[in-house]
């Protein structure tokens, strides 16, 4: 269950980087990698189909997996992808040892949410991060960065 707290530690990296960022200022992983930017975090676009992603704050470069993150220890992750996509991202999230995960509203279903609590022998044991996902928050469709996030900024110290 995703609290205060986790949001807090989510926060609390050095790094963040956003799966699904997108080209198209219409769509939320847009949106999402924006909102980083105007709050001045170090933010990662991963887009395995496009170059770059401009922003009102520039262009900027992607990269096209999680396993080309310079530092993904020290990297929490938003997620703005289909469930099905989704999961595989925390699974390759867990190998990589990414210390804390964002599922927006969209991204996740209950094998999702399952894998990102702890998930059992047969799902690989589940991630072990930090997992900010599912009912609360006070987005319409549960915990959402672009709602939820200057309160855990604030929370972490970074605002």
């Amino acid at each position: 269950m995703t609290t205060d707290s986790t949001v807090r530690t989510f926060f609390s990296s050095p790094q963040f980087a956003v799966v699904g960022a997108s080209t198209n200022p219409a769509k939320f992983g847009h949106k999402v990698f924006t909102w980083y930017h105007a709050h001045s975090l170090p933010v990662t676009p991963i887009n395995p189909a496009s170059a770059s992603i401009e922003t009102p704050y520039g262009v900027h470069p992607t990269v096209k997996s999680l396993a080309e993150l310079k530092d993904p220890k020290h990297t929490s992750l938003s997620v703005i992808t289909p469930a099905p996509v989704t999961l595989t991202v925390l699974k390759e999230a867990k190998k990589l040892g990414i210390p804390a995960v964002w599922l927006q509203p969209g991204t996740w279903d209950e094998a999702v949410l399952d894998f990102a609590r702890g998930g059992d022998e047969e799902q690989e044991g589940g991630y072990e991060g930090a997992v900010v996902a599912g009912d609360g928050g006070h987005g319409h469709g549960g915990w959402c960065v672009l709602v939820d996030g200057e309160k855990g900024l604030k929370a972490a110290g970074k605002l």
